[in-house]
């Protein structure tokens, strides 16, 4: 009885629609009475009322666009054209959906036109899952369901099954299933499955499966299968790379785990291993706090073995490890206070044997920083304490800076008012500052690292400087700016040096050779400089006539021009040393080679001149969005020349000339320059004369003494995408961060470099890039005895270009002049496959060559998928 009048209410309701002039569009809802019943018009009564067995605990909302009809003898309801019901989070959408309360069973299908295609597919949504099929069947009192041949969508996967099972928890169990990351009708390739489990938002977990291309079988057949298909911290195993090494044999690289030990603390656990014994273990565990701090360690290890180990003269290894650490500290955690790490610290020939990327494993030199400082918040105090390491891997040369400290106090004015009222004095214009440095460093071969000998090169020194200033206008257009300048330096050793003639050594085979050796104690130095610069800025213009598409030329000059006076205050801080057999001597400071510096010699009193250039044009422009017409372009961006003159030194007065020039033509061609002139003459040995080279009769300002000139340009196609692309590189790149998703970027970027053609964009028909550097060096070298020549130049070259859009060819290289002989070459063949990236690189030549052919899965979900090919050579 109770069910009829629920029927007649929803005919009713049913009815008022169709009267409003609807009458294909019907709403009815089934449940309990009391569920339309406004709650404040409801009274308790006493009297108990039993509800049916058969009554639901919430509402059936359902719709159609057809018809609905009602049998009631059967309590069913059919729902015909675009049908849609919804019972709590459930939801069900199809052409044809029969609903019955007897048994709570809901059915939905799809329907045929007349040309035989479906359409009016079931959709049934539960809790953000989607299900496509078939024909759908829904029990409402216990939530389970039965599915044909429906294609389901997780993430990155989707997931196709003849039937499927639907639990009350809402796991599913699948018969006959395909899986693939492919987003078409028919996909590429899937994996098809006899058995499939999946539990939505957790895994996707499989019995055997055989992996199909294009439809067609292939004999790879994988035991079981488990996709992840949540987002976040899991741990699991990371599967290993085969490549094939011709030092190392056959091996596996970067197989491990992941361990997630939650929000603050992860390790990954990565190893490597080959045929011929060699072997590598790396742990990198990071940590993070959010809103304070975050951090990454990368602790490696690795066993090289060479040769054959029966032939013991044939046989060696080399064990080497690698340690680095960054850790960087919010800036709000404790404003004032920060404290950061960037540790890259190891032994010479790690690098040599474990790196596989070539620009990382061509660097020589690596270092490391760790700093802590403190800004007083309202006070003009500064404090930085740090240790600092660097590395030549090359010559094993190691230096180690700890502690290193700086103390600063800003600027201040002693003479300024506390409460300024109109234009203030000069004399308020006053300022004051201090500085103060502390270092202590050791210089030593790696191979002494933590032993006395380390101690023994221990070098300590602080210097303190007090610099007075203040700047005044004069004559409107110029500033006059005086200045005073007092520095103290204090040392623990001082150097002495002295030339050794064979006699000495009877048993070196040399022409002899400069022997040093330092004397322990308190020494110190002083220097004070007084100085007066004038500045200004002149204009220029050159206005061209209104046919000309140049509009005018501007030329702004800057020169400066200071008197400056420093006494000798350590007459006995430089001496003659004699660096060659034939007598040749130079002079050199008894703390030279300290680590906090040394004065200048001798006194200077005379002038010091520069002089800078801008010089810009103003052309006409109709593409110029803002309605001016006019663009301006940059010829030069500056340049100058900078020198002095002493007027109290007894020879050589006149300095040397520095000369720069700068400037980006055109918005792509970006050029800079710059070199010094000596202007005095030489005799044959290269030895400088006190006299100018114009006094020779000849125009020139000088010799040249060194000078280096840049070039870089690039060009490629238009890609709207290309902006977006590398600010995200860059960010990536430039942010210094530890957490597990910043390593495992960089890791990325790492792959990127040293596999380009598996990371290729097809969004850029084309690219090229272009570099060319040329440096010239014309100077005396005492240890050789003479002048030394040398001209180095190298251009280096990379781009790509698209033959179809599917297919791109790549080229990094360059030529070193110097040398005659081509560069680091990186070739490289992608072709996009849509589910899919083909990649060939080859390094054809050098000391380190490699061929790699990898497949790889585009999604991230199937990122360990792949089909790795991969032989290196080396000529060590």
């Amino acid at each position: 009885m109770k069910f009829i009048c629920q029927l007649l209410s929803g005919l009713l309701i049913a009815f008022i629609l169709m009267a409003s002039g609807n009458p294909h569009h019907a709403y009815a809802n089934i449940g309990n009475a009391t569920d339309s019943i406004p709650a404040d018009s409801m009274h308790i009564d006493t009297v108990p009322i039993r509800l049916s067995k058969d009554s639901m605990d919430a509402p059936i909302h359902y719709k159609a666009k057809d018809s609905i009809v009602m049998q009631i003898p059967k309590k069913r309801i059919l729902l015909y054209g675009n049908a849609d019901t919804k019972y709590k989070e459930t939801g069900i959408t199809a052409e044809r959906i029969a609903v019955d309360q007897e048994t709570g069973m809901v059915e939905a299908t799809k329907m045929m036109d007349t040309a035989g295609k479906a359409y009016g597919r079931p959709v049934m949504t539960d809790n953000g899952q989607s299900f496509d099929s078939d024909t759908m069947l829904f029990n409402i009192n216990t939530r389970k369901a039965k599915i044909y041949h429906t294609r389901s969508v997780y993430g990155e996967a989707y997931i196709g099954s003849q039937q499927s099972k639907r639990m009350p928890d809402n796991t599913i169990f699948g018969f006959k299933n395909t899986f693939t990351t492919c987003d078409l009708d028919t996909p590429h390739f899937q994996f098809r499955a006899r058995k499939i489990k999946v539990i939505p938002d957790k895994l996707v977990i499989s019995g055997p499966a055989n992996l199909e291309i294009e439809g067609i079988p292939t004999p790879l057949f994988i035991p079981f299968a488990i996709f992840p298909l949540t987002q976040g911290q899991r741990s699991g195993i990371l599967p290993p790379q085969y490549v094939v090494n011709q030092q190392k044999g056959i091996g596996l690289e970067n197989g491990g785990y992941y361990l997630g030990l939650g929000e603050h603390f992860d390790l990954t656990m990565r190893g490597d291993i080959y045929s011929y014994g060699s072997w590598s273990l790396t742990a990198s565990p990071t940590y993070r706090k959010r809103y304070k701090y975050n951090g990454g360690l990368n602790l490696s290890f690795a066993n090289t073995r060479f040769g054959d180990p029966k032939v013991t003269s044939e046989f060696s290894t080399s064990k080497d490890f690698r340690v680095t650490w960054n850790h960087s500290m919010d800036s709000k955690a404790r404003p004032g206070v920060n404290f950061g790490a960037a540790v890259n610290f190891g032994t010479s020939s790690y690098n040599k044997y474990n790196v596989y990327d070539y620009n990382t494993r061509v660097n020589n030199n690596i270092g490391s920083s760790i700093t802590f400082s403190k800004t007083w918040i309202g006070k003009p105090y500064n404090l930085t304490l740090g240790l600092n390491h660097s590395q030549n891997l090359s010559t094993r040369d190691v230096s180690v800076s700890f502690p290193d400290g700086t103390f600063t106090i800003n600027t201040i004015y002693p003479f300024q008012r506390k409460e300024m009222v109109g234009s203030p004095k000069w004399y308020e214009k006053i300022g004051i500052s201090y500085n103060t440095v502390l270092r202590n460093q050791a210089n030593f071969k790696d191979s002494l690292f933590g032993k006395q000998a380390m101690f023994d090169a221990m070098q300590t020194g602080m210097q303190h400087n007090i610099p007075i200033s203040f700047s005044i206008p004069v004559f409107k257009t110029f500033t006059l700016s005086p200045g005073i300048n007092y520095t103290e330096y204090w040392y623990t050793k001082k150097f002495i040096r002295k030339w050794k003639d064979d006699k000495y050594n009877p048993g070196l085979q040399t022409n002899g050779a400069i022997d040093t050796s330092y004397e322990a104690g308190f020494f110190t130095a002083r220097d004070v400089s007084a100085s007066m610069s004038l500045s200004t800025a002149m204009y220029g213009m050159y206005t061209f006539n209104k046919n000309s598409k140049i509009k005018a030329i501007r030329h702004v000059m800057r020169p400066t021009l200071s008197a400056s006076y420093r006494p000798d205050l350590n007459p006995n801080l430089y001496k003659e040393l004699q660096y060659n057999k034939a007598g040749d001597k130079t002079m050199v400071s008894v703390y030279d080679g300290a680590i906090i510096g040394v004065p200048s010699p001798g006194s200077f009193g005379g002038l010091n001149f520069g002089l800078d250039n801008n010089l810009e044009m103003k052309v006409y422009s109709k593409k110029d969005t803002t309605g001016n017409h006019e663009r301006k372009i940059k010829l030069l961006d500056g340049f100058g020349i900078n020198g002095s003159y002493n007027l109290v030194a007894d020879s050589f007065k006149l300095s040397t000339f520095s000369l720069y020039a700068r400037t980006n033509l055109f918005d792509k061609l970006n050029i800079s320059a710059s070199g010094n002139i000596d202007p005095y003459q030489t005799d044959a040995r290269g030895r400088r004369i006190d006299k100018y080279v114009w006094q020779q009769g000849k125009i020139s300002l000088g010799r040249l003494t060194n000078a280096s000139i840049s070039m870089s340009t690039s060009f490629q196609s238009k890609d709207k995408k290309s902006r977006a692309k590398e600010q995200k590189i860059d960010s990536i790149t430039n942010v210094q961060n530890g957490d597990a998703a910043f390593a495992a970027q960089q890791r990325q970027l790492a792959m990127v470099r040293s596999n380009p053609g598996e990371y290729v964009d097809f969004d850029i028909p084309w690219r090229i890039d272009l570099s060319y550097s040329l440096s010239y060096t014309n100077t005396i070298i005492p240890d050789s005895g003479g002048v030394v020549k040398r001209i180095t130049q190298y251009v280096s070259f990379n781009g790509d270009f698209s033959l179809t859009p599917k297919w791109k060819i790549g080229l990094n290289s360059g030529f070193d002049f110097t040398n005659m002989q081509i560069a680091y070459t990186n070739m490289y063949i992608s072709r996009d496959l849509h589910d899919f990236n083909l990649s060939i690189n080859l390094i054809p030549f050098g000391t380190y060559r490699q061929f790699s052919f990898t497949i790889s899965a585009k999604a991230g979900l199937l990122r360990d998928l792949r089909i790795n090919r991969t032989k290196q050579f080396y000529d060590l």
